[in-house]
């Protein structure tokens, strides 16, 4: 057993509650002025461009600079503080948002300069996710974490339905540089809050580094090689974010051409499922979900399977819209179930690589699904495209639900790198 385990079962958990309010203030703070930011940018685009190829070069900067980091930041949230990791993430968001208003607020407004932006904070977002889900273990106890998990899944929605609404009312009144300003505040205020927040920090932190950072992500592949737990995850991951492209990347296309082109359809179509997201989320937060999260994550992934199907079938828009704000509940389960299960049967001293590892697969393989689903879409119904991709999620929902050999829960994996710290 790692001294890092050996610090977490030892570890004086008293007060956590006031740490984890500090911290999941910090988080909104920060989630909500990056939201806010992001529906002003992407609105800027469409409105001053209208062109596809603008969104396109958008959206490949927010995704790519995020899965090469991701290599990094893994690795980096095992190496060093996470907390530190976090808040010099929120910085780098705030510092490149606050030169990209100044630079709108003298006219220089030139599309390149956004493009460069938001793939720094596409940066931004690829370090602070892995140190985020690995620092959860080192304030939250064991048996809390899947309830704070599912509280974190709660409170994304909401900004995430607040967000649109304000940036609107906002680009309505003000210019676009202030509601970058609006960021910088947030992010600032998030970062003061995570400075207030007392932590341990994890021991591979305090020590010296003794190997490279080649070593320790050969360490951390070795790490998932050698679990048949962990290969077993990463499959049914790569399977269910590669089936849902169709649900993440064109309902709005299929509102647009079964429903009508109307704005306030296709905002209620992403409205609809954030409040049902909202509702799954205080739900998860009372049940705590199976004893064993694999099962949680199976029935959340063939519930999704029968409600994203409903999607494709329906022909009327009221019953369209039921149908997206039922999909919504499964979400948090399944982010709450996902994330507390590989913070309970990973080593804490490899949290950040494993998490790391993950996105790295969610950001890939979602727009590879895209790349693949996308062109099928303007050959056949993209209603047929939901039916059929949407079924087949059920597939890997019942191969995790009743796989005998992962129903109960996983003792933590020893590891395979050198242990720095008996």
């Amino acid at each position: 057993m790692s001294t890092d385990r050996i610090g977490r079962e030892t570890h004086n958990f008293e007060g956590w509650q006031r740490r984890v309010a500090l911290f999941l203030s910090s988080q909104s703070l920060s989630l909500f002025g990056s939201a806010l930011v992001q529906y002003a940018i992407i609105w800027h685009i469409t409105l001053t461009t209208q062109s596809g190829a603008m969104l396109t070069i958008a959206t490949l900067a927010a995704f790519l600079p995020q899965i090469v980091i991701s290599l990094f930041a893994g690795v980096w949230a095992d190496r060093y503080s996470r907390k530190m990791l976090i808040m010099a993430s929120d910085a780098l968001t705030a510092v490149s948002t606050l030169i990209l208003g100044v630079f709108f607020a003298l006219g220089y407004q030139e599309l390149w300069l956004i493009f460069v932006v938001i793939g720094i904070r596409s940066i931004g977002a690829g370090i602070q996710l892995p140190a985020v889900n690995a620092f959860l273990p080192e304030i939250v106890p064991q048996d809390k974490l899947i309830r704070v998990n599912s509280l974190n899944g709660t409170i994304q929605p909401i900004f995430m339905i607040a967000a649109p609404v304000i940036a609107a009312a906002m680009l309505s009144v003000t210019s676009l540089e202030n509601i970058f300003f609006v960021d910088v505040v947030t992010a600032t205020l998030a970062i003061v809050l995570l400075a207030v927040l007392k932590s341990p920090v994890q021991a591979r932190a305090l020590a010296q580094q003794a190997t490279s950072y080649f070593d320790d992500l050969r360490a951390g592949l070795s790490y998932v090689g050698q679990s048949s737990t962990l290969k077993t995850l990463f499959v049914f991951y790569g399977f269910i974010f590669f089936l849902i492209a169709p649900v993440v990347f064109l309902t709005p296309l299929h509102v647009a051409r079964e429903f009508g082109e109307e704005i306030w359809k296709l905002t209620a179509n992403e409205v609809t499922w954030f409040a049902g997201s909202i509702i799954g989320g205080f739900l998860m937060t009372a049940w705590g979900g199976f004893k064993s999260h694999f099962r949680t994550l199976g029935l959340a992934s063939m519930v999704w399977a029968v409600l994203f199907v409903g999607l494709g079938l329906s022909n009327v828009f009221v019953l369209y819209l039921v149908f997206m704000f039922l999909a919504g509940f499964p979400m948090p389960v399944w982010h709450a179930a996902s994330t507390t299960l590989l913070q309970e049967i990973v080593e804490p001293h490899m949290h950040g690589r494993v998490f790391g590892f993950q996105q790295i697969l969610s950001t890939a393989i979602m727009p590879l699904g895209m790349a693949f689903f996308g062109p099928i879409a303007d050959v056949v119904s993209i209603e047929l495209l939901l039916v059929v991709s949407s079924a087949l999620l059920a597939v890997p929902g019942a191969w995790i639900f009743f796989n005998r050999g992962l129903q109960q829960p996983q003792p933590a994996l020893a590891p395979v790198e050198q242990d720095l710290f008996d």
